[in-house]
């Protein structure tokens, strides 16, 4: 058996599956699945496959897609089954007659996890021609971020492809929700509660009604006007009647309005009486044609309830769908808890590189096509998911460099640079493709001599007597403190090769480059200078460290945030 041929092989296809990297643990694990004869010569063959995988790596992607597929088409299938994933069929749904919505809170701006259940109620109504409704629900004035009500829509317009409708908030809908509480007062589906919470659930947990339920309709809608005028916070609610006997205790008479003095971001003090989650999704949906809501699977319970304000109008409910909750280790996606450490400087913002909210990755170069992907491949399912950063990241990544990756030039930057000469080095003119599947891009020229700047750690971990090429320009070989040129040809270093890297003429013009990493350290270094064309915002791929977005334009300096390789 061809060891080399068995190691391009799984090099290839492990390159293709991860973004045009392929990783040696991962290409030796798969040389041994398959050949366990291969495992007591690993030291010898070590060399070889390191060779090898390095020349894959610098192999374009499209070239290593279609090697692949010349020597091994069937291992293509495990590329990423993701790219096969559709959206099932909405039940109940007609074209062109879909109505859905998202309704966060206004507690912060939004993070992975609205991504995900935004887009699939998004890509639906785009799939069966529907409307798409932002609902901001704002009713609890102790959870507001105020900053939320102006970020929010326009992150939703950005994570949506500008597929977002309306906008609704929940605030300026309050006298609605009066209306709707007293035709409910009157029809004697609902009584204003006066009993303490502790007094209602002791009378709750054994299935009794309270004093307040069968109250004449005169004697509730008194109790309602002393909700705006005379009961203090938490001396009255109005209860929806339900089934004092339902197994579940959640069930029996739920608290649809409640009195709250706090003061609220948008209107004061001037409302009182705000309604409860349950109340105003039943009326919004209904007021708004809501067709279909997918849902935390969290919410189930609160469809029963919602169901018995619908049952009382005589309304037909919505076709909810639901989804598990997604468990993300190592990314924290609380915004409290998150707003609170930007108070203290821990981090810069909302958008501070190493936080998983959207205005952060939106920063770094991902596209919301990235996550629309994602959020298709994890598709609608009532399971829990317990996700990992690297899980996470690795399919982001994947779909994120699907969209960019044609449209990226490749550049030069040498971060930590060192200095270093090549003795004999050959005076050339180097000339390498803006992006090597796209010709028509253009070129990018260097002239070179015998003076490069290297990345210090390249130029640190250089071993005596070994072969080296600088990337597509030529080989050379340390002897003691010397780097010697050898010769031009890739030939030549792929016999004996022992690593290939990138580098920058000193003798050209440069320019001072910052990026900024996903753990918030820095790369200094200099970058070619057909960088400083550039426009911010541009993302571009800087060869052996990855896609990268320019941020920012400084004097004589640019700077970036790394999106991933």
């Amino acid at each position: 058996m061809d060891i080399k041929k068995l190691a391009r092989k799984w090099a290839l296809q492990n390159a293709v599956k991860y973004n045009g990297k392929a990783d040696v643990g991962a290409v030796i694990g798969k040389l041994i699945a398959e050949d366990p004869k291969i495992k007591p010569q690993l030291g010898k063959l070590m060399k070889d496959i390191k060779t090898i995988i390095e020349d894959v790596n610098f192999t374009p992607t499209e070239k290593q897609r279609q090697e692949l597929e010349n020597i091994a088409p069937e291992l293509l299938e495990e590329k990423h089954e993701t790219e096969e994933r559709i959206l099932k069929p909405l039940p109940n749904a007609i074209k062109g007659k879909v109505i859905m919505r998202f309704a966060p809170s206004p507690s912060g701006p939004l993070h992975i996890g609205h991504a995900y259940v935004a887009s699939l109620n998004s890509e639906y109504c785009r799939l069966y021609d529907g409307e798409f409704i932002w609902r901001i629900e704002d009713t609890d004035a102790d959870k507001i971020y105020p900053p939320a009500y102006e970020i929010q829509p326009k992150e939703a317009q950005w994570i949506t492809k500008n597929n977002v409708k309306k906008v609704f908030i929940q605030s300026d809908r309050l006298h609605t929700y009066y209306d709707y509480a007293e035709k409910l007062l009157n029809k004697g589906h609902a009584y204003v509660c006066t009993c303490t919470q502790d007094e209602f659930k002791a009378l709750s947990q054994k299935k009794k009604e309270c004093q307040c339920r069968n109250l004449p309709v005169k004697e509730n809608l008194s109790r309602w006007d002393k909700m705006f005028t005379t009961f203090q916070q938490g001396q009255a609610v109005v209860r929806i009647k339900t089934d004092m006997q339902h197994p579940n205790p959640a069930m029996h008479d739920w608290p649809a309005l409640r009195i709250n003095c706090t003061k609220h971001a948008r209107t004061g003090t001037e409302e009182r009486v705000w309604p409860l989650m349950n109340f105003a999704v039943a009326i919004d949906d209904h007021e708004m044609g809501i067709t279909h809501a997918i849902r935390a699977k969290e919410h189930m319970d609160n469809e029963k309830k919602q169901k018995y304000v619908y049952d009382a109008f005589g309304w037909k409910t919505p076709t909810n769908l639901y989804v598990g909750r997604i468990n993300f280790i190592g990314l924290d996606v609380s915004k409290t808890k998150t707003k609170e450490k930007i108070e203290r400087g821990e981090y810069t913002g909302w958008d501070d590189i190493r936080l998983p909210f959207l205005a952060s990755l939106k920063r770094r170069g991902y596209q919301p096509d990235a996550f629309i992907n994602w959020a298709i491949d994890v598709g609608v399912t009532e399971t829990d998911k317990t996700i990992t950063a690297e899980d996470f990241f690795k399919s982001l990544n994947h779909f994120n460099k699907a969209i960019i990756d044609q449209q990226s030039n490749r550049y030069f930057f040498v971060w930590d640079p060192a200095k270093v000469t090549v003795q004999n080095a050959p005076v050339q003119t180097i000339k390498l493709d803006m992006h090597p599947d796209n010709p028509k891009k253009g070129k990018r020229t260097f002239k070179t001599k015998t003076d490069f700047y290297l990345t210090r750690d390249d130029y640190e971990a250089l071993k005596q007597n070994k072969l080296y090429r600088l990337m597509d320009c030529l080989n050379f070989v340390r002897k003691k403190d010397k780097l010697l040129f050898e010769s031009q040809k890739y030939e030549d270093y792929k016999e004996r090769g022992e690593a290939i890297m990138h580098w920058l003429p000193v003798e050209e013009k440069t320019v001072q480059v910052e990026v900024l990493m996903p753990d918030a350290t820095v790369k200094k270094g200099v970058g070619e200078a057909k960088l400083s064309q550039l426009k911010v915002g541009e993302i571009v791929q800087l060869e052996r460290l990855g896609f990268c977005k320019l941020d920012a334009k400084e004097k004589g300096k640019l700077i970036f945030w790394y999106a991933h390789r």
